[in-house]
C-alpha cells in the first residue's frame, strides 16, 4: 500500500542546512524513515521550496514510514502543529480515468544522449580518446531545452498538457498553441558520490514544472505516479503529485 508524506522542515536549524544543500544527504534521511534495510525499498521524493522559511518535503513509499528522527533533526519537535502528514495514495490511484484532469507539480531532470559533449570534462575526454562508444547522459540546461523534453515525453508517460486556458488562438512560431505548462524554478545540484565522496562528483541540472494535465492512459499513468519520471530520482527528481484543479467562479 502507498503511502504520500508531507514533511515540514525547519532551515534554520543545522542539519536542516546540511539536508537541503544536499541531495545526497537528503536522500539518506527519506531511507532513514523505512523500517527495510536501507535500499530495500524505492522511494520518490521532492523538496518543496516555494517558501524558502517554510520548506516541505514530499516523499512516495510503498511501506508505511516512520518521520520522527527528520522532526527531531531537522524540523520543530517541541512546536505545536502536525509535523508531517501521512495519507494512504490508494484511493487517489483509484480514481484515475481517461480524460480525468488535474492541476500537477513534477521536479525532474531533464537530459540528453550524446556521443560528443560540446564541452567534455577530463573524464569525458579520457573516455573519448579511449574510443569508448558508450554515450554520455548530459543534463539539459536551458529551460527552453527542459520544457521540450518534458512536453515531447508525455505521451509515453500517460498523459498529454492541454493549451493554456485563454491561449488557445495564440500560436508559437511553428503554430502550436501554448501548453499550460511553466517551469516555476530551476536548479543546478554539485555532491559528491560514493564512500569517498570527493572522488566522484555528480552534477545535476533539474527543473520543477507546474500546470495541468489530462490522462491519455490510466495504467501506464499510474504506473509513473508510482515508479518515477525520469533519471536522478535518488536525488529529488522523478514524483509527480497531483491536486484539483481551481474551481470556476
Amino acid at each position: 500500500m502507498p503511502f504520500l508524506s508531507r514533511i515540514r522542515i525547519n532551515p534554520l536549524r543545522a542539519e536542516s542546512r546540511k539536508l537541503l544543500a544536499s541531495p545526497r544527504a537528503m536522500h539518506a534521511a527519506v531511507q532513514g524513515g523505512l523500517p527495510g534495510l536501507p535500499g530495500q525499498e524505492r522511494t520518490l521524493w521532492r523538496l518543496d521550496a516555494d517558501n524558502p522559511h517554510r520548506p516541505q518535503l514530499y516523499v512516495l513509499t510503498h511501506s508505511k514510514p516512520d518521520w520522527t528522527h527528520l522532526v527531531e533533526q531537522a524540523g520543530w519537535p517541541e512546536a505545536d502543529g502536525d509535523h508531517y502528514a501521512l495519507r494512504d495514495y490508494s484511493p487517489l490511484l483509484d480514481q484515475l480515468a481517461l480524460g480525468r484532469e488535474y492541476a500537477f507539480r513534477l521536479t525532474a531532470s531533464p537530459v540528453q544522449n550524446t556521443n560528443r559533449p560540446q564541452k567534455p570534462t577530463a573524464r569525458q575526454t579520457e573516455r573519448i580518446n579511449n574510443g569508448e562508444r558508450r554515450s554520455f547522459r548530459l543534463g539539459h540546461r536551458t529551460a527552453a531545452a527542459q520544457l521540450n523534453w518534458f512536453l515531447t515525453r508525455t505521451p509515453s508517460w500517460g498523459f498529454q498538457v492541454p493549451p493554456a486556458t485563454g491561449l488557445a488562438d495564440t500560436h508559437d512560431d511553428h503554430g502550436t498553441p501554448p501548453h499550460d505548462v511553466r517551469i516555476i524554478a530551476r536548479r543546478r545540484s554539485s555532491f559528491g558520490k560514493g564512500p569517498v565522496p570527493k572522488d566522484v562528483r555528480v552534477v545535476m541540472h533539474s527543473a520543477t514544472f507546474e500546470g495541468r494535465l489530462k490522462i491519455t492512459d490510466p495504467t501506464v499513468f499510474a504506473e509513473r505516479l508510482l515508479t518515477g519520471i525520469g533519471p536522478s530520482k535518488a536525488y529529488g527528481c522523478g514524483l509527480l503529485t497531483l491536486a484539483p484543479l481551481p474551481t470556476k467562479a
